[in-house]
């Protein structure tokens, strides 16, 4: 009796090696303007701040308890409200890190169902400089020197504090925007920043702030737009 089932051949190697063609990455970069519709607080984690932390990890816990022994000098304002603010290596001027703004773009993902984790890889910011003490990439600030703000804070053991931070009313700054063309286009990218700016801000009280409902500040909205250039 002949036997009806079909017989399969198993396949060659060659047969089943699939050679990967990948193309270069599209990246283009688009300069956009942005203008504060409310003030900016700016709280840069100072050098002052740093050397603090690293000492007080380092100091035994015996010596913690003793005061005398470690005793803590005069609060300096002055100082205070100088090292919160982000300044550039080069040129005498103040900047944003170019993270705020990145990291605000992927926060209003969720405005427009975009996936954060896929956008990530879509977009960066690029900065104008770099920050003098620990070399954040800054976006240069467009303002007057800024004013300072005096804010009544509560401390996790209940207690008061008051904190300095610099404050600008008007402001605003232009954005370089480096983006995977073949992911997103260049018009979604401004609608992004944009919603970035109305919606999510940027800075301290920032409206969607990770702790608090924020103070309505550091939001701002896309003017312009340039010409697409290659990265």
């Amino acid at each position: 009796m002949a036997n009806d089932k079909p017989t399969t051949k198993k396949p060659t190697p060659e047969e089943t090696t699939v050679v990967a063609e990948i193309r270069p990455a599209n990246l283009v970069r688009i300069r956009l303007r942005i203008d504060g519709e409310s003030p900016y607080v700016q709280c840069a984690f100072s050098q002052k701040t740093r050397e603090l932390l690293m000492k007080q990890m380092a100091t035994p816990k015996a010596e913690k308890k003793g005061r005398s022994k470690d005793a803590r000098p005069p609060r300096n304002f002055d100082e205070d409200f100088a090292n919160a603010q982000h300044r550039a290596a080069v040129g005498d001027w103040n900047g944003i890190p170019a993270s705020a703004f990145r990291h605000a773009m992927i926060d209003a993902c969720r405005t427009v169902g975009l996936v954060m984790t896929t956008t990530k890889l879509a977009l960066f910011v690029i900065g104008d400089g770099l920050d003098v003490h620990d070399g954040t990439p800054l976006v240069r600030l467009d303002a007057k020197a800024p004013e300072r703000l005096s804010l009544h804070v509560r401390n996790d053991n209940g207690s008061v504090d008051v904190r300095v931070r610099p404050i600008w009313r008007e402001w605003g700054a232009w954005v370089t925007v480096q983006f995977d063309a073949d992911m997103i286009t260049a018009q979604s990218i401004a609608n992004l920043l944009d919603r970035a700016g109305r919606q999510v801000g940027i800075g301290e009280g920032r409206p969607f702030s990770r702790k608090s409902v924020g103070m309505g500040w550091g939001t701002f909205r896309v003017l312009t737009e340039t010409k697409e250039q290659a990265a």
